[in-house]
């Protein structure tokens, strides 16, 4: 019989249902969940990121939601260290960890570790810097997909920051940043079993509409309005809360804003989707899949391998 600890990872697109399967496996394991989900860990942000209720989180301890500020600096290195000591802890009470989340390099770094990147030249930084605050966004994504087109079609395409990062790296090494991401593999000390959520794409983008409609009537506007002093902050640039952000500044009308956060967040789960699709090792089952009791037996004796 094995005798490592297991973490079993939820992964997939946005909507696809990964909290409530989390839920039910932690439930059914009695053990704690770990998010791996880069923007519910800001206890500023609540309603525009789908966080587990309040009810969840006291039904199921959570590790990673609320434990950070939007002006902290996260990243994949801050979550591997952080999932890495908060499975530690659950390890000494459960054989059993979860982990839930959609943010497939903060899954990577968790199984795998992170490579070290080459330093950057500080002038290409505060070159490609004062460039996307004089250009904007669009600037800056036209010269990572030009530049860096590996990194472009897996990465969160409205993300400044992650954005800049690559193309610092780029026209710094010549390479590109997913080369440094992708050399050593770490074994860990604990077993992995990872599951993608696979939902037909009808039914993500009903879930996803709906989720939107549903956000705006539990108030995500008046969340994003408490937060407009910070707007131009990291962790705001996020689905949900730019285009309520653009719609306060005038931009366009409520209905064209609740429309762009649907298209946006129909971009954002194909992103996804495409990222988990090439990683190595996902059992795509159908979110039914963990509703058998057979299902519960065939997970037991894969931790017991």
């Amino acid at each position: 019989m094995n005798t490592k600890k297991t973490v079993i990872i939820i992964a997939g697109p946005t909507a696809s249902g990964k909290t409530a399967l989390s839920l039910q496996l932690a439930k059914h394991f009695n053990t704690e969940i770990i998010s791996a989900d880069s923007r519910q860990c800001f206890k500023e942000l609540n309603i525009g990121v789908a966080k587990p209720t309040e009810q969840e989180l006291q039904f199921i301890k959570h590790h990673f939601v609320n434990s950070h500020s939007i002006h902290d600096n996260v990243n994949a290195q801050v979550f591997e260290q952080y999932a890495l000591k908060a499975a530690e802890e659950i390890f000494k009470k459960s054989d059993v960890a979860i982990m839930v989340g959609g943010t497939g390099m903060y899954i990577k770094a968790f199984c795998e570790g992170l490579d070290e990147i080459p330093g950057v030249d500080i002038s290409i930084r505060n070159s490609i810097k004062k460039n996307y605050e004089e250009n904007g966004l669009n600037w800056l994504q036209q010269e990572v997909k030009k530049n860096d087109s590996e990194f472009w079609k897996r990465c969160e395409q409205k993300n400044p920051q992650r954005l800049m990062r690559a193309l610092e790296v780029f026209l710094s090494t010549g390479q590109s940043i997913t080369t440094f991401r992708e050399k050593t593999k770490l074994t860990r000390s604990f077993h992995v079993i990872k599951f993608g959520v696979d939902l037909p794409k009808e039914q993500l983008h009903a879930n996803i509409e709906k989720r939107a409609d549903e956000m705006i009537e539990a108030g995500l506007v008046e969340e994003v309005k408490s937060l407009y002093p910070y707007k131009n902050i990291n962790a705001l640039q996020t689905v949900g809360y730019k285009e309520i952000f653009n719609y306060l500044d005038g931009f366009y009308n409520m209905d064209e804003a609740v429309k762009k956060i649907k298209a946006s967040t129909k971009q954002y789960a194909k992103r996804q989707l495409t990222w988990f699709k090439k990683e190595k090792g996902i059992a795509w089952v159908p979110s039914e899949f963990f509703k058998s009791k057979n299902a519960m037996q065939q997970l037991k004796l894969r931790i017991n391998k």
